[in-house]
């Protein structure tokens, strides 16, 4: 099912939209994430959390937002493993000079839909500081910070959030 806007179409990923995504996430989040993470994080955190991650590119629940063969965004969601009504937000990028299209809330409503049909009640998402005004703006509650574990011992200072389906 392909949702289109005024101008872009979701559809789910493929693993051809590899290189793509890869560099949407390698020009934006430098970008979008330096007004509110030192250098410090940044420079550990960046190589790791700004290439795409071909699993989820593959999976069918991770979607891009395209327009005229450009990919504007990306993210999707999957299953917890131990909780099947329970469902995460995995990996939302918007093309910072595409901010306040609608894009991420597109890749966020068609998330939410295909979830909730496969029985999932319950959406949990791990924000960078920078997103959770937007998270919050589709309907998720702050739960409290965290670290999220990445490569090499690594961790990114994030915010736990939380949406009912």
């Amino acid at each position: 099912m392909k949702t289109e806007s005024d101008t872009y179409t979701i559809r789910p990923s493929t693993p051809n939209d590899l290189g793509a995504v890869d560099a949407l996430l390698a020009r934006t989040y430098p970008k979008l994430l330096k007004a509110d993470y030192p250098p410090s994080v940044l420079v550990t955190a960046l190589p790791i959390i700004s290439r795409a991650r071909p699993e989820l590119l593959a999976c069918g629940t991770y979607y891009v937002a395209e327009e005229d063969g450009q990919i504007l965004g990306a993210g999707g969601w999957t299953r917890d493993r131990k909780e099947p009504r329970l469902g995460h937000i995995r990996h939302v990028v918007t093309d910072d000079r595409q901010l306040r299209r609608g894009i991420g809330r597109a890749l966020m409503q068609r998330s939410f839909h295909k979830a909730r049909a496969s029985g999932v009640i319950c959406m949990e998402c791990w924000a960078t500081y920078t997103a959770q005004a937007f998270y919050t703006s589709v309907g998720f509650r702050t739960i409290g910070p965290m670290d999220v574990p990445l490569a090499g011992g690594i961790s990114f200072p994030s915010l736990r959030m939380l949406r009912d389906l």
